[in-house]
């Protein structure tokens, strides 16, 4: 892709002064005065400044590598992380994580201290433009006020950053000096979900509606309008819209009472995104490449037995794709050693994140009557779906063919076989659930050329559609507007549609929608944040399902009669694996299978600890006026 130009990043002498490993937002060190006007008097050394931030904005929210060496999916109820690297996300999920320390090799600038030099970054050259009265470009009249633009965008992103993270923060928008008084302030989610606003409104006026060519990527009018959005929606949730956390000893907790004009401002902000036009015409679309009988992948060979749509493999590695949906988007996030460690151990891999149980019931079956209905439904069985046979007894959603590997699928053009060989559940490097990865993999790639990864973008179009219709279903119910938005998604993936009772059933067009963007953003990043923003690890609901699971016993058997679906309570994981029989209607290399449940293990999820990030305590050491998380 041709989008490299703004995240190339070159480093000079002068970065020193805004710069560091890990500085603290505070940055009790001098400013070098001299080096600020240097810089600042001059348009390309401002400039590279600015392509820097980009970089730093890419280090602290990147989709596939979040915690560094992986995404957030193996510490929730989609995946399982291998022992990698210090097993670091198994460290989550054994809450061996706290307030003195992350685990080790997470890092990648998306923590408290990151954020916040990042932030002063910003500050640091929106202050000195002002101050030094920064030049134009002189060969492109007009570049600085779209670089400032910029920068009042990223500000804002690493505030958005923070707060979804640590919830109640603290606004900075001016650069700390070494003589300021040590006292800040956090403020409510809401408070700063509006100077999160009145930033992108900055930018807004500044960045272009959209950019082409090799600027493609950019922060323009969309992504400003996306991110205003994002925020809407998170102060729309229960978690700071009237859920209740247990054991609330938030500052402003009295805020956060249910107030329904918050999901007005979510839907409004979405429908901003999915209505943008520029110079006239839909900047947004859901990308429509290929039609249902093309199922070659990105080397034009069909090695998957007819059963990944090729458009489903474009949506994250086609150029057309990424214009179409990405609102915004970081660029070569990974490249192909990401993908020789997520292969399993028959194409040389280690199996490095691993799609569990939880994660594969919610890609739903098509029916009969031509409706898609989750597999956990009370209709299954007689629609003909088979548990032990759970991937060809129905036809499932053409993304689960797309993201998951499983016993008998066609991976590269071999048969996958998790019973036997290198492959079989628990062997060395091979799987523990009982599936591998798929979504995102370019399946061409035999180790023989080098290349870099782009995808997923941070945030694309279907999300947004999505905040739309939840936001249309709080506030009037359900209609026939968002039931046939829902479906354009859908029929995008060629899956079938909801059916229709949902038109008239709030809480079930309430679980479609949840379903669909679980879906849809499987590895992308997005369900960390959606299952604490539901609160649904203390919810009654998801608390009752849990109990009847642990009242079962230790039998997998006796569990998977009486409690399924799983619990969404973030406390275990569950995978499947063939066992041989006679009777098995599976056929993998001669020999006949059937699948059956099994527990994998269970987790720590914490109210109300585990729902939002700590504070660093040398942090709240350094800022007394600082108050810890709740359950900290």
């Amino acid at each position: 892709m041709k989008i490299q130009k703004i995240y190339t990043i070159a480093f000079f002498s002068m970065l020193a002064m805004i710069s560091g490993c890990k500085q603290d937002f505070l940055d009790r060190k001098p400013d070098d005065q001299i080096d600020q006007e240097q810089v600042f008097t001059r348009y390309n050394k401002t400039n590279q400044l600015i392509t820097d931030l980009y970089d730093n904005a890419k280090g602290s929210n990147s989709p596939l590598v979040f915690f560094s060496h992986f995404s957030t999916a193996p510490v929730t109820d989609e995946a399982e992380g291998s022992t990698a690297e210090g097993s670091l996300t198994n460290k989550f999920n054994t809450g061996d994580w706290n307030s003195n320390a992350m685990p080790d090799r997470s890092s990648r600038g998306q923590y408290w201290w990151d954020l916040y030099a990042r932030i002063r970054k910003a500050n640091v050259i929106l202050g000195g433009v002002k101050k030094y009265n920064t030049p134009d470009n002189p060969l492109q009249a007009g570049d600085l006020a779209k670089r400032l633009g910029e920068t009042y965008f990223l500000r804002a992103y690493f505030h958005f950053l923070a707060a979804r993270m640590y919830g109640e923060v603290v606004y900075v928008t001016r650069t700390i000096n070494p003589s300021d008084p040590m006292d800040f302030k956090q403020e409510s989610f809401h408070a700063i979900a509006e100077k999160i606003v009145q930033d992108c409104d900055s930018a807004m006026a500044l960045v272009p509606a959209s950019w082409g060519g090799s600027d493609f990527g950019r922060v323009d009018k969309g992504a400003c309008l996306g991110l205003k959005a994002m925020v809407a929606w998170m102060a729309a949730t229960p978690m700071w819209n009237g859920g209740t956390l247990p054991g609330d000893t938030r500052i402003f907790a009295a805020e956060y009472a249910y107030n329904a004009s918050r999901w007005t401002k979510a839907k409004d902000a979405a429908k901003a995104v999915i209505d943008f036009k520029v110079d006239g015409r839909q900047r947004y679309s859901l990308y429509q490449g290929h039609d249902a009988s093309d199922f070659r992948d990105d080397a034009g060979v069909d090695n998957n037995n007819s059963k990944v749509p090729a458009r489903l493999w474009d949506l994250y590695h086609n150029m057309e794709a990424f214009q179409n949906e990405a609102v915004f988007l970081v660029t070569r996030d990974k490249d192909n050693n990401w993908q020789g460690d997520i292969y399993p151990p028959s194409w040389g891999g280690s199996s490095r994140q691993m799609p569990v149980q939880e994660q594969v019931d919610e890609y739903e079956y098509i029916a009969p009557n031509g409706f898609g209905y989750p597999v956990y439904g009370t209709r299954a069985k007689t629609d003909g779906y088979d548990d032990s046979n759970p991937y060809e007894s129905v036809k499932r959603d053409p993304r689960f063919y797309r993201d998951i590997v499983y016993h008998g699928s066609t991976f590269k053009g071999k048969v996958i076989n998790t019973a036997t060989g290198s492959d079989k559940v628990g062997a060395t490097n091979s799987t523990t659930t009982g599936y591998f990865l798929r979504k995102i993999l370019r399946e061409s790639w035999n180790r023989d050329k080098s290349f870099s990864i782009s995808g997923p973008p941070v945030w694309r179009l279907p999300e947004f559609i999505y905040i739309y219709c939840e936001a249309v279903n709080e506030t009037a119910g359900p209609t026939a507007e968002i039931y046939d938005m829902l479906n354009v998604v859908r029929k995008r993936s060629f899956m079938a549609p909801i059916p229709v009772e949902a038109k008239t059933n709030k809480a079930l067009m309430d679980e479609y929608i949840k379903r669909e963007r679980r879906v849809e953003l499987f590895y992308e990043n997005n369900r960390i944040w959606s299952s604490r923003l539901y609160l649904e690890p203390s919810s009654a609901k998801e608390m009752a399902k849990e109990q009847t699971w642990q009242g079962a016993g230790t039998s997998n058997d006796k569990r998977s009669q009486v409690a399924w679906p799983y619990p969404k309570a973030q406390r275990m994981i569950n995978g499947m694996k063939p066992v041989e029989d006679p009777n098995g209607k599976i056929l993998v290399d001669g020999k006949k299978y059937k699948m059956q449940r099994y527990w994998i293990e269970s987790r720590v999820f914490v109210a109300p600890r585990h729902y939002l990030f700590p504070i660093m305590q040398d942090e709240l050491q350094k800022t007394p006026t600082l108050k810890q998380n709740p359950g900290w």
